[in-house]
C-alpha cells in the first residue's frame, strides 16, 4: 500500500475500465469501510490488491451501488463483500447485498486496527486505508462467512430489548423513589420491599403517609389485594400504624404529585418488565435454548443465544467461552508478568446476563457456592477475581448442557477437595 493509492472516486465517476484491466475475470473483493453517511469501498482482486477506492452515501446512493456491483458480475466477476461487524450502519447495506446474491464476509474492528502499521509501516487509519486492510485480511482468511440472522433469533433479540429497556426503567424509577421516600416516609422500605408491587401501589394509588393515614381501610384492601391475600395482617396493620407517626418531611402538593408518578410509572414499567419477561421465556421454548433453561432461566437462556450463540455450532468449549469474552488474556515482557484479565471480546449483555446467573448458581448450588468460597479464601478474600472464575465454570457447563448432556457438579468441580462427596 502506498499513500497515493489512497484517492478516492465518487461512484458518480467511478469507471469500470480501470478495474477490468488490473483484475482478470473471476475473484473481486469488496471491502466496506463501514459509516453512518459516507461509505467507502477498495476493490481489490484475488491477492488483496487494492485497484480503486470508491465512496458512497449509505442511502441516498443505494440504487448507484446495486447498478455497479450489477456490473462487476456482468463483467465475469465473482464479488466477494466484506465488512467490519461494527454497530448497525451496516445493517441495511447487508440487506441489500443479500438481496443481491452477494455473499458477505466479516472481520473483526480489532483485527483492522491492529493491522493498521502491518502493511504499509504508517501507524495511522482512515476509511480508505481500514478497506484496503480488510480486503487483505479477507484474503489472507481472517474473514469469517456472515449470512443472514435467523428470523427466530432476531425475534428473540427484540424480545430481548423490549425485556432489557422496561427493566432499565423500571430499576431507574425506583431508585429515584427510595430517596423520595427516605425523605418523606423512611419507614415504609423497611416494611414492604422496595422494589415490589405492593409498595408501588401503595404510593402510587393512595399517595404518601397523610393519604394513607387518611385512608386507611382503603390502604388494608390495596395491600391484600396487591398480595394476594399473602401478606400477614399484623404487617399491614404495621404499614398503616407507621404512615400515622411517620417522621417523614410531609410533602407540599407538587412534591407528593411526583412522589406518587414516580411510584405509579414504576408500577407500570414493572408490569410492563413482567409482560415482556414472559413472552420473552415462550419464545425461548420454541428456541435450540429451551435446554440451558433448567440451569439459568428461560429469559437468560434466550439472551445467551441471541448475544453468544447456539452451543452446537460451536467446536469447543474453550471457543464457546471466548465468545462471552471470559478467556484470559496477558501482557508481559522480559521479567514483568502482567496480571491475567478476561478479554471482554463479545457482547456485554451475555456478560451480565452470565454475571447475574453466577451469583444465583453459588446461592442454589452447594458445589458452586463451596468452589467459589475455597477459591476465595485462597485468593485473600478477591471475591470478584473467584465470581469471574466462576462465570467461566459456568459457561463451560453451558456449552454441554446446550448440547443436550445433563448437568453434573462433579464434570466442573473436584467434590473430594470440596469435601462434598457423599
Amino acid at each position: 500500500m502506498k499513500k497515493r493509492n489512497y484517492r478516492k472516486i465518487s461512484i458518480n465517476q467511478f469507471q469500470l475500465e480501470p478495474v477490468t484491466k488490473a483484475i482478470p475475470k473471476g475473484r473481486l473483493v469488496f471491502a466496506i469501510d463501514v459509516a453512518k453517511v459516507d461509505m467507502v469501498a477498495a476493490v481489490a482482486d484475488g491477492q488483496g490488491q487494492v485497484v480503486s477506492y470508491v465512496t458512497w452515501r449509505n442511502i441516498q446512493d443505494a440504487q448507484k451501488l446495486r447498478e455497479l456491483l450489477e456490473a462487476f458480475r456482468a463483467n465475469g466477476y465473482d464479488v466477494e463483500a466484506v465488512m467490519e461487524s461494527s454497530g448497525t450502519y451496516g445493517d441495511v447495506l447487508r440487506h441489500r447485498l443479500y438481496d443481491l446474491g452477494v455473499p458477505v464476509y466479516r472481520v473483526s474492528g480489532k483485527r483492522t486496527h491492529d493491522a493498521q502499521e502491518v502493511y504499509d509501516g504508517v501507524p495511522s487509519l482512515h476509511d480508505a486505508k481500514s478497506a484496503a486492510i480488510l480486503a487483505k485480511l479477507h484474503v489472507d482468511g481472517v474473514s469469517t462467512p456472515w449470512p443472514p440472522v435467523a428470523e427466530e433469533k432476531r425475534e428473540l433479540r427484540g424480545a430481548v430489548e423490549l425485556m432489557d429497556l422496561y427493566q432499565e426503567r423500571y430499576l431507574q424509577l425506583v431508585h429515584r423513589l427510595e430517596s423520595w421516600l427516605a425523605r418523606h416516609w423512611p419507614e415504609l422500605p423497611e416494611m414492604l420491599e422496595l422494589t415490589g408491587a405492593t409498595l408501588l401501589a401503595l404510593v402510587g394509588r393512595i399517595g404518601g403517609p397523610a393519604q394513607v393515614a387518611a385512608a386507611p381501610e382503603k390502604a388494608r384492601r390495596l395491600m391484600r389485594g396487591m398480595s394476594h391475600g399473602l401478606m400477614d395482617s399484623a404487617k399491614i396493620d404495621r404499614v398503616v400504624e407507621s404512615a400515622a407517626h411517620s417522621l417523614g418531611v410531609p410533602p407540599l402538593p407538587r412534591e407528593l404529585q411526583a412522589l406518587m408518578a414516580i411510584a405509579d410509572e414504576a408500577q407500570r414499567s414493572l408490569r410492563a418488565y413482567t409482560s415482556a419477561k414472559t413472552a420473552l421465556e415462550k419464545l425461548s421454548m420454541q428456541s435450540s435454548s429451551q435446554r440451558m433453561a433448567g440451569t439459568v432461566g428461560k429469559a437468560t437462556a434466550a439472551v445467551f443465544t441471541c448475544f453468544v450463540g447456539d452451543p452446537t455450532l460451536f467446536p469447543s468449549t474453550a471457543s464457546y467461552v471466548k465468545a462471552f469474552g471470559l478467556n484470559l488474556k496477558e501482557k508481559s515482557s522480559g521479567k514483568h508478568v502482567g496480571r491475567l484479565k478476561i478479554t471482554k471480546r463479545g457482547s456485554n449483555r451475555a456478560r451480565h446476563y452470565i454475571w447475574l446467573a453466577a451469583c444465583r448458581w453459588i446461592q442454589k448450588d452447594l458445589a458452586a457456592r463451596a468452589w467459589y468460597e475455597k477459591k476465595v479464601r485462597r485468593d485473600g478474600g478477591a471475591k470478584s477475581k473467584a465470581l469471574v472464575a466462576l462465570m467461566r465454570k459456568l459457561a463451560q457447563a453451558l456449552f454441554h448442557i446446550g448440547r443436550g448432556d445433563p448437568y453434573d457438579a462433579s464434570k466442573l468441580f473436584n467434590l473430594d477437595h470440596l469435601g462434598l462427596r457423599t
